[in-house]
């Protein structure tokens, strides 16, 4: 489990993901066999709510899995949980994939639309919506004017270029 969060981008990405209370859950789950969220409170002394937590995160991304048994004296369901860290790259490969599409889908509409602001309130409108307001902000009547989005693409394309690298796509 140390390899994994020796490195950096990977334990930051973590922390994002579960906060430090998850990291210390990492860090002190067992690295054999599977282990109950009771049992694995019990052990590394973190809330169980926290524990449950975490493990619902990270089974969420597929890096925790579980077997579930039940009691069939009692019917209650126990859920045995194991790590799956040797995903994490994998995991971590996708949410960038994801994050580039819905940043090239914004710097799309950045390209496509005119804007404009309200510099009273900062309400901003694409130049649609302000014709049918009559360049009039709707929010406090003060009148929009014309905003130069041309930072804010710059920024955008800076962005996707360094996650295409990232990723190996440039």
């Amino acid at each position: 489990m140390d390899e994994v969060l020796d490195n950096p981008a990977i334990k930051a990405y973590l922390i994002r993901l579960i906060g430090e209370e998850g990291i210390n859950l990492i860090v002190k789950f067992p690295p054999e066999g599977e282990w109950s969220d009771e049992q694995l409170a019990a052990q590394t002394g973190i809330n169980l709510n926290s524990v449950r937590h975490t493990l619902y995160t990270l089974y969420e991304k597929r890096l925790a899995e579980y077997r579930r048994i039940k009691n069939n004296e009692t019917g209650w369901l126990t859920y045995l949980w194991h790590l799956r860290m040797d995903q994490v790259a994998d995991v971590i490969r996708e949410d960038l994939e994801n994050i580039l599409e819905k940043l090239k889908a914004r710097e799309r509409f950045e390209e496509e639309n005119d804007f404009y602001i309200c510099k009273a309130c900062g309400t901003i409108a694409t130049f649609n919506q302000a014709m049918d307001v009559a360049f009039v902000c709707p929010s406090c009547d003060q009148p929009l004017e014309h905003f130069e989005n041309e930072m804010l693409l710059k920024a955008l394309k800076k962005r996707i270029e360094a996650i295409k690298e990232t990723l190996g796509h440039a």
